[in-house]
């Protein structure tokens, strides 16, 4: 995949999950979070798999369980987090707290799959999430919201990480449809628990239903388990800081929020953490292997030849 192409597909797919807080706060003026999230995955999950047919159905139990696995963590564990945890905190708040994922990807793909990073990997992820805290003025409080929110951080970071592990055996439309559809029927539970399921029929409920079913489900799920099989999970993740700076900047557009000066300072701070995780390491990057084949010894190589594997490095 060509940089132009995964950079504008990164940009699509962050935009289309910051429309989805504003459009999702319209429309929960007119159904209950987790009873209009549920609609939401049941119907779009249903065309996914309806559009991915036979052949991209799981034919194994253990697939179907790691479809549901996603599911879980992705549809229901992740947007149920982020619009429960709006009873407590501001939508731009529950956006801060999803977008600890990329720090968390770091760190339980360090503890639990041994991926080595590197430092400036860290570093990225951590001036991205402090420009997060800057675009929103720090007004991040600790109350039951808070965890709820931190619950759903966690919950795409395992799902970044399952899907990257086990979403090469799918067919993408398949594993999205799925998922999706088996997150939404936990949410519809979780709905008839917890809520008096409603839904007030009128154009802007409807609308809004339908903008989150084809634009903030369908596509971007496609999109972005297509940039989760085609790239690094951490590189890829750290995007997701530009999810709540166009949730930020979408919501002025729809809702009439205003966008304070410390929005644009934090959006430096995005960039420049974006930029120190997706980073080429350096050419004297060398291996001390390396260092050492190069110090002593004759070899028939050019070199050129030399050069070229002495900046081989390991990716993250």
């Amino acid at each position: 995949m060509s940089k132009f192409k995964y950079a504008s597909l990164v940009l699509a797919t962050t935009l289309l999950m910051g429309l989805a807080f504003p459009v999702g706060k319209i429309g929960i003026g007119y159904a209950p979070p987790f009873f209009l999230m549920g609609i939401r995955f049941v119907v779009a999950g249903g065309i996914l798999a309806a559009i991915a047919g036979r052949n991209g159905r799981p034919r194994e139990t253990r697939s179907w369980l790691r479809a549901a696995t996603i599911g879980m963590f992705q549809s229901a564990g992740v947007m149920g987090c982020a619009y429960y945890s709006m009873r407590w905190v501001s939508s731009g708040e529950s956006s801060i707290l999803i977008s600890l994922n990329p720090l968390l990807v770091i760190v339980l793909g360090s503890l639990l799959q041994r991926i080595r990073y590197r430092f400036s990997q860290w570093a990225g992820v951590a001036i991205g999430f402090f420009g997060i805290l800057t675009a929103f003025g720090f007004r991040v409080g600790f109350q039951p919201g808070t965890w709820i929110g931190i619950g759903g951080a966690f919950c795409f970071a395992a799902a970044t990480l399952t899907t990257k592990r086990w979403g090469g055996g799918f067919d993408m439309k398949a594993l999205a449809g799925y998922q999706m559809l088996f997150g939404g029927l936990l949410l519809l539970l979780l709905s008839m628990a917890t809520e008096r399921p409603r839904f007030d029929i009128v154009p802007a409920s409807i609308l809004a239903l339908v903008w989150l079913i084809v634009f903030c489900s369908i596509a971007q799920f496609l999109l972005w388990y297509y940039l989760l099989s085609h790239g690094d999970a951490a590189k890829t993740s750290a995007f997701l800081f530009l999810m709540p700076l166009f949730g930020v900047l979408t919501s002025w557009l729809l809702l009439g929020e205003r966008v304070h000066a410390s929005v644009y300072a934090g959006g430096a701070l995005v960039c420049l953490g974006i930029y120190l995780v997706n980073r080429e390491p350096a050419a004297g990057g060398k291996s001390m292997r390396n260092m050492l084949q190069w110090g002593g010894g004759k070899s028939s190589r050019s070199a050129k030849e030399r050069i070229r594997d002495g900046c081989e490095t390991v990716h993250g």
